[in-house]
């Protein structure tokens, strides 16, 4: 389905040095890794694109736009800078020669996994952002001190966003195209995902895996390797200021070294994806089917082969909006014929939902990022699967009963399909066919007009779920709730599966 989740896909800019003094780049000079493969001939970009992308009618670009649900956007946490912010860019901050970072994050990271490979078999919270790191733990020094200054800007931090995209685009007036025209759209992407990583810098295991993914995916926005260093100055710059009475020489220099880490393993990730995928594919619209007036089921053909897993979902750019990316899951299991599908529904306000259900027709181009997620089967098991369908979160359910069958499994599969009302349920004809061909299958329509009950309530009146592995897909508070109904009846966190939540306001944006 085209669901709305992961919170930090938005195009961080971000470069990394080695740690490394004296090569001549300044901060966070990247190193230098390959970006063909060394027997292949190089393709250019006019070579593997298509048509170009056609909007139908006029494109239009509204000036302060309203947010499409709250996928990423398409360059990143995007930020409105204000006036005063943009005329005083402030001092520039003190360069400082680091020393070699001390966490076990500065060890250079493994082979990257292949593309489709989801890097992290469980998301018991968010597979968008690293899991909180055990405070249990003893913090490294360069932790204690990042934290102290996350802790001192938490209150002013619309101020430190303003002014760190002031910096940004006053001193690096070329990135701005990076970025949507609309920038209040998205505006605390890029600093979260940067403060977020920094705050885990300690939490090498969640951390680099996210980082990789953050990296890969990242290219599709045209990030390179050069722009990380201006991101890091502006970082620096912006916490320095509004951290000022904690600020200190040390203070500076593990931030340094943090985002140098940070910024060295994205690099790397995407160095070694380049070398094996595009950033982006265009995908040409071969059918679009209007379910509700609200929700239409698209059928698209990839440019070039798309690798990827059942229960994943990608990132998806109009024509009518340039760099606006808004994240769907994949509505099948991956198909003989090369086409994927998705589920959208048109938000209030949604700029791609709205322009995929209402304006988009058979022929029109978008462009597709990488598959990323990790709500997927773990097919080394026969545990049952108890998935959890809300809405258009119904999608990605029926992929992973696809997949099922398509291995051979006949291991117990329970779905609950959630909605409002009986004509919410615009895809349960789909599922009861699938019920029909399948024994191992079971699908339950949960309506909350006819059952006066929640989702989550009707999972209680079921079960025992013990030896089951949970799957939930659909609007954050379905999600929320869920969690906690499952946890209540005895499934594990490590043993329920889902993507994003803090960021998703509505699926289908």
């Amino acid at each position: 389905m085209l669901e709305a989740r992961h919170t930090m896909d938005a195009p961080t800019s971000m470069s990394a040095d080695n740690g490394a003094p004296g090569d001549g780049g300044g901060w966070f000079t990247p190193r230098k890794d390959p970006t063909t493969a060394p027997d292949s001939d190089p393709v250019t970009e006019e070579e593997r694109r298509p048509a170009a992308i056609r909007p139908m009618g006029s494109s239009t670009t509204a000036p302060g736009a309203p947010e499409d649900g709250a996928s990423a956007s398409g360059a990143s946490m995007s930020g409105s800078t204000s006036a005063a912010a943009a005329s005083a860019p402030g001092p520039a901050p003190t360069a400082l020669t680091p020393a070699p970072f001390p966490s076990a994050l500065s060890s250079p990271p493994t082979a990257v996994p292949e593309p489709g490979v989801p890097l992290q078999r469980y998301a018991p919270t968010s597979s968008a952002e690293p899991a909180a790191t055990p405070r249990t733990a003893a913090a490294s020094p360069d932790a204690l001190l990042i934290r102290r200054a996350l802790a001192e800007v938490a209150p002013v931090s619309d101020a430190v966003t303003s002014y760190f995209y002031a910096l940004l685009f006053v001193r690096h007036p070329d990135l701005r195209s990076l970025f949507p025209a609309a920038m209040d759209t998205q505006r605390d992407r890029l600093l979260r995902a940067l403060v977020t990583a920094a705050e885990h810098i300690d939490d090498r295991e969640v951390l680099v895996g996210y980082l990789r993914a953050l990296g890969r995916g990242h290219r599709k926005y045209g990030t390179r390797a050069e722009h990380y260093p201006a991101v890091g100055e502006c970082l620096i710059g912006a916490l320095s200021k509004y951290a000022a009475g904690v600020w200190s020489p040390e203070m500076e220099a593990a931030w340094i070294r943090a985002y140098t880490t940070i910024s060295q393993i994205m690099i790397d990730a995407a160095a070694a994806d380049e070398l094996r995928a595009p950033a982006w594919w265009h995908a040409e619209i071969v059918t679009h089917e209007p379910r509700t007036p609200d929700v239409a089921v698209l059928t698209v053909r990839p440019d070039q082969p798309y690798a990827f897993l059942a229960g994943q979902y990608t990132s998806v750019e109009t024509p009518w909006w340039p760099r606006i990316w808004r994240h769907y899951s994949f509505a099948s299991a991956p198909r003989s014929d090369g086409l994927l599908s998705f589920h959208v529904k048109a938000v209030p306000a949604g700029w791609v939902s709205n322009a995929l259900v209402h304006r988009a027709r058979p022929g029109d181009i978008i462009r597709l990022g990488p598959p990323t997620g990790a709500m997927t089967v773990d097919h080394t098991t026969d545990s049952g699967l108890l998935c959890l369908g809300g809405g258009t979160g119904i999608a990605p359910i029926k992929a992973l009963v696809e997949d099922v069958a398509e291995h051979g499994e006949r291991r117990p599969v329970e779905v609950f399909y959630g909605a409002r009302t009986d004509h919410d349920l615009y895809d349960i004809d789909t599922m009861l066919r699938l019920q029909r061909t399948h024994p191992w299958l079971s699908v339950r329509a949960i309506t909350d007009q006819q059952a006066h009950r929640t989702l989550p309530d009707a999972i209680r009146a079921y079960g025992p779920w013990s030896e089951f592995d949970a799957y939930l897909s659909g609007p954050p508070g379905m999600i929320r709730s869920g969690v906690d109904a499952l946890r209540d009846i005895g499934i594990p966190s490590d043993r329920i599966r889902h993507d994003s939540v803090e960021e998703l306001v509505a699926t289908g944006s």
